[in-house]
């Protein structure tokens, strides 16, 4: 039978549940398990396809066109889980299903209720992952015990184990042990209280991972597994990682939380396999060079805005063997200051997506100067769309180039709403989304970068390169090098008098891996270190 982990997180929120979820995932696979992850997110949303930034941070897709919570990056940066819709769910979504099936008639006139219905549906979602060939299902619960949001989805894996056996069930409890500077000490104070509520729902965690600035010693620990009822070997340590995120799975193999899960769980597997990942970890922390990336956005005070985005610089340095720092610039920064100040000393300029026109004019500027004085240029989904605004006005002559999106009576629209797109009224879940193929031309930096002819990529856009103007562009000197099967789609433009210059449609950062760094993040790293190398000289 599928056994089940559930990790559930106390005391305050961001503690890293994601991270530590996908780090034992990713030591349960290299035992030879077979191993699926996934998130419930207690929000009423369905999605977080229309959720700011600011809140929520970025929206990672998925290959089926899923819009999901960025934990799933973490999922899969770290394990080769197979990850769709059925990986995220929210409370939208579970009353959503259940509210649909009332109007049918599907509960046949009884009154619908939290229990049994919606925690069925809860636990239906769960189930759902778990088949014969699937080893282990890792579930991770969104938010912090406590939260009245998130009281369904407990009392829901509190029923599990009840349904198939409590030993073919884990509870992972991650806590925060703070260290108070006045007084000397840690305090367990709060995981205490945070496993008491737990229990009070009926859910005694098998294992604790503590969260901590500093180790806080067996003395600490002991306590901790005395007041929460929880072996002392299962009281796990999690110091914060010094160099890297990537650092957190060995850190738990220090403490054999991979041969307490796999004992616990009368589970067979193979011996740890890790020779490769240490490597990895060797790298990271012994970088041969360095260089400095300008990531100009809006969103650009919340760092998880663009997780993937930083996630997948420091992949192309770990395989370049060079530290990546990003330089997180304003967008709107360009409309008040000079751009050679702005990017002095910078190495390579990456524009990101995102929506609505604030900080567009501010990206345009930035991008001019980059593609004028040979900067090492990646644009992604709006960073494309900028791009071709950019080259046309002060390449083209065409002085009112625009979107659509900025502008709907420019013109010039050399950005324009996609033709599927003309009728859609919902906001939530109506892009073009998910995985899409795309054909490139012969001599682009990109096909060098790939070294395939045909790649699929995932996309969240609702506006598209205008192919009315295709042979203008290339005329000037942009070439659309990346196109959909049929030709009809501009999917990457190059500029090809230029040391590297290539903007996207799509979000390459969502197939971006520790050690398998994305071919573009590759070639853009590359192009940026030669730039250093040079300026250097």
């Amino acid at each position: 039978m599928t056994r089940h982990i559930f990790v559930t997180g106390g005391v305050v929120s961001s503690l890293g549940k994601g991270l530590t979820s996908a780090s034992i995932g990713m030591l349960l696979e290299r035992r030879g398990l077979t191993v699926r992850m996934q998130k419930l997110d207690p929000y009423i949303n369905v999605d977080p396809g229309t959720m700011s930034p600011f809140q929520h941070g970025e929206v990672y897709v998925l290959d089926d066109g899923s819009e999901t919570d960025l934990d799933l990056g973490h999922y899969e940066r770290f394990t080769s889980s197979i990850l769709n819709r059925d990986s995220n769910y929210t409370t939208g979504q579970i009353y959503q299903s259940v509210i649909n099936k009332e109007r049918r008639g599907e509960y046949l006139g009884h009154t619908v209720q939290v229990v049994p219905h919606i925690t069925d549906e809860i636990k239906q979602s769960i189930r759902r992952l778990a088949s014969p060939d699937v080893d282990v299902v890792i579930t991770e619960l969104g938010g912090t015990i406590g939260d009245i949001e998130g009281l369904p989805f407990l009392e829901a894996i509190r029923q599990i184990p009840l349904d198939i056996g409590k030993e073919n069930c884990l509870f992972i409890h991650l806590t925060l042990v703070p260290y108070l500077k006045a007084a000397r000490e840690a305090k367990t104070k709060p995981t205490q209280h945070s496993v008491q509520q737990l229990r009070t729902i009926g859910i005694q965690p098998d294992i604790l991972v503590c969260r901590t600035e500093r180790p806080i010693g067996r003395e600490h620990t002991d306590k901790i597994a005395l007041f929460c009822n929880v072996e002392k070997r299962a009281v796990i340590e999690e110091v914060d990682k010094e160099y890297s995120i990537y650092e957190v799975p060995m850190g738990l193999v220090e403490h054999k939380l991979d041969e307490l899960i796999i004992e616990k769980l009368g589970m067979e597997a193979g011996p740890l396999q890790l020779d490769d990942y240490r490597d990895l970890i060797h790298r990271i922390r012994n970088p041969r060079h360095e260089v400095t990336i300008a990531v100009v956005g809006k969103y650009i005070e919340h760092r998880d805005a663009y997780k993937s985005i930083y996630e997948s610089l420091d992949h192309a340095g770990f395989h370049h063997s060079t530290r990546v720092i990003a330089k997180r610039i304003e967008a709107e920064d360009f409309q008040r200051h000079d751009a050679a100040s702005l990017l002095a000393g910078v190495d390579g300029l990456l524009i990101p997506g995102g929506f609505g026109m604030r900080g567009v004019e501010g990206k345009i500027q930035a991008i001019r100067f980059a593609r004028e004085n040979k900067m090492p240029y990646f644009g992604i989904c709006l960073g494309m769309q900028c791009s071709v605004i950019e080259f046309a006005r002060n390449v083209m002559g065409m002085t009112d180039a625009n979107s659509t999106e900025f502008q709907a009576d420019t013109q010039n629209p050399v950005i324009c709403l996609l033709e599927e797109q003309s009728t859609v009224e919902d906001k939530g879940g109506t892009m073009r989304l998910g995985s899409q193929p795309c054909l490139l031309a012969d001599g682009s930096r990109s096909l060098e970068a790939y070294g395939m002819q045909e790649i699929h990529e995932r996309h969240r856009h609702r506006y598209e390169f205008n192919s009315r103007y295709r042979d203008q562009f290339v005329a000037a000197g942009m070439s659309p090098v990346g196109t959909s099967p049929d030709g009809s789609l501009v999917e990457i433009v190059e500029v090809p008098d230029h040391p590297w210059y290539v903007a996207v449609q799509y979000h390459p950062e969502f197939k971006s891996q520790p050690h398998n760094a994305h071919p573009l993040f590759c070639g853009f790293i590359g192009a940026a270190l030669e730039q250093r190398q040079l300026r250097t000289k």
